[in-house]
């Protein structure tokens, strides 16, 4: 799986996009929808930052700032580390490990495409616990 190239692990069709100028409130109605946990920040096709739902705690609700007012602007991470989608997972958790965070965008010929999380990493053996925690509960249930 870390030998994997991030294009065959990322999810592009959940990219989520927003303009600076969008208001923090705006933008986590749309994530919680899209049930995502990063936005992309672009001006037209340029990537200017990135918004977390780290982001939203730390800079905006532990700040008091109004998410109903406050611009993706003012709170985003401006200018992030991005991996191009010929990279693999390894790298990326790699980078994401080194700088201390959870989402990396994707771009390519410098467009975002995609972001590709920690958590991605993580989903095979999610699915591997779940799978036997299953398992035990059947298992459990018969014995009675």
């Amino acid at each position: 799986m870390l030998d994997e190239p991030i294009r065959n692990v990322m999810d592009g069709k959940k990219l989520l996009a927003a303009t600076p100028d969008t208001p923090v409130h705006t933008v986590a109605a749309r994530m919680t929808r899209r049930k995502v946990s990063a936005v992309i920040v672009a001006e037209g096709k340029r990537l200017v930052g990135i918004f977390t739902e780290r982001d939203a705690v730390s800079r905006v609700i532990a700040k008091g700032r109004d998410p109903r007012t406050t611009a993706l602007a003012t709170v985003m991470t401006r200018n992030p580390e991005t991996v191009e989608p010929g990279e693999t997972l390894g790298y990326a958790l790699l980078k994401m490990h080194e700088h201390g965070f959870r989402h990396l965008p994707v771009v390519e010929n410098g467009e975002p495409i995609g972001i590709v999380s920690a958590r991605k990493a993580l989903d095979p053996d999610l699915e591997e616990f779940e799978a036997e925690a299953q398992r035990r509960r059947h298992i459990r249930r018969r014995a009675r």
